[in-house]
């Protein structure tokens, strides 16, 4: 496994992220196996939010830190705050009270202290800067919240809320997948007529680059709006051919060489995946175990169907 530094302290994570949006209907024994099979092949860092099914996502995750009483030590765990599930519609709240009350009670689920990231989820349209800077101020000072992200900025809302804060943002969490790469496609097509080079992001991957902010890509096997995973699918056969060959060259899946296209991304980068299933964890760690040639990246890219000017 591959290592990073993140945040203030330095602490040294893995590159492949554990997301656990889909562990609400698992057994806490289920959840711990899959914890402690990250571990084993070096995955430390677990990733949340209040919202996923609800907060029972959180609650699992509690039960299990309580039933394995040094686990929690061993992980680096970060959750998420700001979208409003509520009876009649979603929106997103990223006001002081919202905030404070939302770590609370997201603390009082996972049953711990503190935690060692906080992202602020979609973003707030009517955010207020200086007021998210108070909460992050308060959440610091009472050591619940060791350090500050964002998920879905676009660089000027990065900008703007870092101008506020007295903490940096470290990290930014945003779809990107070999099947997803608007991020990417407008800076290949600069200047150019068709569609491809319409900038939809405003440059989220070089901001983070020049600004040190880790990239965490979400959906990293998906195609579309939670549409699917293009491994093995029929939309994607060109893909698939080009995937299955790398991975029998170098003796690993398809989902490892899909992995290690978004980390061969030259910046602090982290792949955010969301498997329920232990043997597809010790698949996904071994994407930090070779690097891509430029060529294999880009024959990838264009398998997936894009295009080059």
């Amino acid at each position: 496994m591959r290592y990073i530094e993140f945040g203030e302290d330095k602490r040294k994570v893995s590159e492949i992220v554990m997301g656990l949006m889909r562990i609400a209907d698992m057994s806490t024994k289920e959840v711990a196996t899959l914890i402690d099979t990250g571990l084993e092949v070096g995955i430390n860092f677990l990733d949340t939010a209040d919202c996923y099914a609800k907060g029972k996502a959180e609650e699992i995750l509690g039960d299990v830190f309580v039933e394995n009483p040094n686990l929690r030590e061993k992980v680096f765990l970060q959750s998420k705050c700001g979208i409003r599930i509520d009876e009649d519609f979603t929106y997103f709240d990223f006001s002081r009270e919202h905030i404070l009350n939302a770590v609370d009670a997201g603390l009082k689920r996972l049953k711990t202290d503190y935690l060692d990231c906080l992202l602020l989820h979609r973003p707030d349209a009517l955010m207020e800067p200086d007021e998210i800077a108070e909460a992050f101020t308060k959440l610091y000072d009472a050591g619940k919240v060791k350090n500050f992200g964002v998920s879905n900025f676009n660089p000027m809302m990065m900008s703007m809320l870092g101008d506020a804060l007295n903490f940096p943002i470290v990290t930014n969490q945003v779809q990107f997948s070999i099947a997803h790469t608007p991020m990417l496609d407008a800076g290949f097509q600069v200047n150019m007529h068709w569609d491809g080079a319409v900038m939809r992001d405003g440059g989220i991957l070089e901001y983070c680059r020049v600004k040190g902010i880790v990239i965490q890509a979400w959906s990293a096997l998906q195609y579309g709006y939670f549409e699917g995973v293009f491994l093995g699918s029929e939309k994607y056969p060109e893909l698939n051919k080009v995937l299955n060959r790398m991975a029998e060259e170098k003796g690993v899946t398809p989902t490892a060489i899909a992995l290690a296209w978004i980390l061969r991304y030259p910046a602090k980068i982290q792949a955010v995946i969301g498997t329920t299933k232990p043997a597809r964890i010790r698949e996904s760690a071994k994407a930090t175990d070779f690097t891509l040639t430029k060529k294999e990246w880009y024959e990838i890219y264009l398998a997936a169907g894009n295009k080059l000017p």
